[in-house]
């Protein structure tokens, strides 16, 4: 199975949480419904950071008791709350860039991207949060381009998304990239959201694979994404 995990930040949006891990069983469902496939194709786990200095804990997993699957996606949700703080960041942040060198896609929703620019890696290159947070965004990473006018982008190993709401257009455009476009489409129908005019663009952008384990060509792939 292909792996997304929620990461539950202080702050994080429940429903944002919950929301994503239903999109994902709908999508799941999809695939079931319309293939040979024997057993699920995405599984969905939760990671909390329980002890404040240590890496964040598997706290929920869609198919406990079953063999790992690969991880390919950390989402970081919204928050109703101010958004997180350097300090308060910084080892969720390095955390996030380890799996992040592993060829793990790191995405963001609203203020999740605060968290996602404290791993530096976004330093020269475009990201987008909701527009109320984008002025603070930028005076707070100064080595990031924010365009708050995007709704999505996706930049292959990181994929950023605006609005509080925006976690269904993110939700999809991951569906889209790890089960193709039929299977966003049809998640997109049972959940009575219309991805036609929410970026359309960003739907067609080439996805290269990052779970393939060559440390050289993942090197490679970073480098390429960055420049």
């Amino acid at each position: 199975m292909i792996e997304i995990g929620l990461v539950i930040y202080p702050g994080a949006q429940q429903a944002a949480i919950l929301g994503l891990t239903d999109l994902f069983t709908v999508a799941n469902q999809f695939v079931a419904q319309h293939t040979e496939a024997a057993e699920p194709v995405l599984r969905v786990t939760h990671w909390q950071q329980e002890k404040a200095g240590h890496a964040p804990d598997c706290v929920f997993d869609s198919y406990p008791g079953t063999p790992p699957g690969t991880l390919a996606a950390l989402v970081l949700p919204p928050s109703l709350n101010e958004p997180i703080g350097v300090d308060a960041a910084a080892p969720l942040a390095a955390w996030l860039r380890e799996r992040h060198a592993q060829g793990v896609v790191l995405t963001s929703v609203c203020a999740g991207a605060f968290l996602l620019a404290a791993t530096g890696l976004l330093a020269g290159r475009r990201m987008t949060t909701h527009w109320s947070h984008a002025e603070l965004l930028q005076q707070r990473f100064a080595e990031v381009a924010v365009d708050a006018d995007q709704l999505l982008i996706d930049d292959g190993d990181i994929i950023t998304a605006g609005g509080l709401m925006a976690w269904t257009d993110l939700g999809l455009r991951l569906v889209d990239r790890l089960l193709g476009p039929s299977a966003m489409i049809g998640t997109a129908r049972m959940l009575l959201v219309d991805p036609a005019g929410r970026e359309q663009r960003h739907y067609t952008v080439f996805s290269p694979r990052l779970t393939h384990g060559d440390t050289a060509v993942l090197k490679v792939q970073h480098w390429l994404q960055a420049t």
